[in-house]
């Protein structure tokens, strides 16, 4: 049975590849200051929303088949379905049917 590795042996490991290093000592080793980097915001999800929910088997069915036959994922179909809804509903508030 092998040997667990522990934090004494990752250190001691550690300071042997430090000392094998070519050309490189801690006396004559510059310090580098250098600022840490700030990775710029990824486009896919800033400033986005999660909605979701729970729903039955039915509806999960007929999601997929939706998703399939207008060939959008699931964030493009609910965009969809509530600017349709959404439409609909200013046309009925417009009607006086609301």
């Amino acid at each position: 049975m092998a040997k667990k590795p522990t934090a004494a042996a990752f250190l001691k490991n550690m300071s042997l590849a430090e000392d094998d290093t070519p050309g490189a000592t801690p006396e004559t080793a510059p310090a580098k200051a250098t600022a840490p980097k700030i990775k710029p915001a990824a486009k896919g999800r800033a400033g986005l929303k999660h909605i979701g929910g729970y729903f039955d088997r039915e509806t999960v069915e007929q999601v997929a088949i939706l998703r399939a036959r207008l060939d959008l994922d699931n964030s493009q179909l609910i965009k969809k379905a509530i600017e349709d809804l959404y439409q609909r509903e200013l046309a009925a508030r417009k009607f006086g049917d609301r």
